[in-house]
């Protein structure tokens, strides 16, 4: 099984900003949606159950950007073991031509979604998610 994730994200008319590109507050939804699409489709229906994951931090570089009906591909994976209730999931955006326009680094952590708290990730819940 890869432990890298793609989806692709297509540009509509409601993407598009003043400078005639795909706003960047666009660009941390399709980064949530490819994170969110990775969990259901790699993490067992017991831990999707059980957990759930908010974001905490994003770092993102801007090197390029789409207009209005241009298509990226978009590569998610987590490079590195968590840290506590924390882990890092990197996201590529690649254009037509396969440059990296976007990448990013978001930090998200592990929320039992009964009772509301934050929590250790456990390795299981990891482990399918690494190389």
């Amino acid at each position: 099984m890869s432990t890298h994730f793609t989806l692709t994200f297509t540009a509509l008319p409601e993407h598009i900003d003043v400078m005639g590109h795909v706003n960047n507050a666009v660009w941390v939804q399709w980064m949530e949606a490819i994170a969110t699409a990775h969990w259901q489709a790699v993490a067992s229906p017991e831990h999707q159950d059980t957990y759930v994951w908010v974001v905490t931090r994003h770092e993102i570089d801007y090197r390029g950007n789409i207009r209005e009906g241009e298509s990226v591909t978009a590569e998610t994976y987590v490079a590195d073991s968590p840290n506590g209730a924390r882990f890092d999931r990197n996201v590529i955006f690649r254009d037509a031509a396969g440059k990296a326009i976007v990448s990013a680094k978001s930090t998200w952590a592990m929320i039992d979604r009964r009772s509301g708290r934050v929590l250790r990730v456990p390795e299981d819940v990891v482990a399918p998610f690494l190389a």
